[in-house]
């Protein structure tokens, strides 16, 4: 018997998330198992496809338990949300079986058998360690910043003010990439790939929210942006998760035209969940002559950086933390 269709959204992407509480753990995991399921079909996973009418797309839940070895009985629980006492090797086995990627492996884990955080860390304001502060001001000509829970930017330099605007003049609870990517019109023009930097904050964020589903700090940020932003509610319903640590990113910059920059993502191993994050250019090419010459012009740059932030000239790194209603 086919699944009967099934809403796929989730309780935090709409109007009435309430700003105080957390993500819902139980629908969390169900839309999580349902959409991976939906992704694939019978000859996927070495079944065969008689062609018969399907009500929903995907596997139906008899043939993902019959792929991974569980009863239909115990996959249903799971998928409506009961992981309790699952084992890891059933996870394991189900995982296999979706064709898990390891961060979305990590995030279903995240998901059935969620770590106990005390509620008070959740809301903690993050801070930066001075050594971070001092290592960030002495890297010259290199654009970088600590980035936190929730797409936070905690703190940067010079350089990375002159490329991405300078993050001291916006309240601090506006210093997050998701709020700057889904609500301020000059990063959509900064993003040459806007659809892919969009793309990656959403699927940062449900990792994050696996991890901290009791965060309301981040339940108030996915609510407000699915208020705000069609485009964010359409891409928190695909429950798409991944880790990316680098890569390369084309930029367009309002002074020097043109950037194209590698970056770097360094997670803390201070407990903190906090990554330093660089961008830089290939030596020798257009895109290493741009950043000296924003370099170069020191305030200048900084004042200018993205267009619709104006800066004050100042430099060196930011001031740490996180907002009330969103980090």
């Amino acid at each position: 018997m086919d699944d009967k269709p099934e809403s796929t959204t989730g309780p935090a992407s709409g109007p009435g998330v309430d700003p105080g509480a957390g993500l819902d753990r139980r629908a969390e995991l169900s839309e999580f198992l349902r959409t991976r399921r939906a992704r694939l079909k019978p000859e996927d996973v070495g079944l065969p496809d008689f062609g018969r009418h399907r009500r929903v797309p995907g596997l139906r839940r008899e043939e993902l338990a019959q792929v991974a070895g569980v009863s239909v009985a115990y996959y249903t629980r799971l998928e409506q949300g009961n992981g309790r006492n699952v084992s890891a090797e059933v996870l394991d086995a189900i995982a296999r079986a979706l064709r898990l990627s390891d961060a979305e492996h990590a995030h279903l884990t995240h998901l059935a058998k969620p770590k106990q955080h005390k509620k008070k860390q959740a809301a903690r304001t993050e801070q930066v360690r001075p050594a971070l502060r001092q290592l960030l001001d002495s890297i010259d000509g290199v654009p970088a910043y600590i980035s936190g829970r929730r797409s936070d930017i905690l703190a940067w330099n010079r350089m990375a003010a002159a490329v991405f605007g300078d993050w001291s003049e916006l309240p601090v609870q506006e210093r997050n990439w998701a709020r700057l990517v889904f609500l301020k019109p000059e990063y959509r023009t900064l993003f040459v790939e806007w659809d892919q930097k969009a793309y990656d904050i959403v699927s940062y964020l449900r990792m994050d929210a696996g991890c901290h589903p009791d965060d309301p700090r981040l339940s108030a940020l996915v609510g407000e942006l699915s208020v705000k932003s069609e485009e964010f509610r359409r891409l928190w319903a695909t429950h798409d998760v991944k880790e990316k640590n680098y890569g390369v990113k084309h930029l367009r910059h309002p002074l020097v035209g043109g950037l194209t920059l590698n970056f770097e993502s360094f997670r803390l191993s201070d407990g903190t969940e906090q990554s330093l994050i660089t961008y830089h250019a290939e030596p020798g090419s257009p895109s290493a002559e741009a950043l000296r010459l924003l370099a170069s012009w020191g305030a200048d740059a900084t004042k200018a950086g993205v267009a619709g932030t104006t800066g004050t000239g100042t430099t060196g790194t930011g001031t740490s933390g996180t907002g009330t209603s969103a980090p």
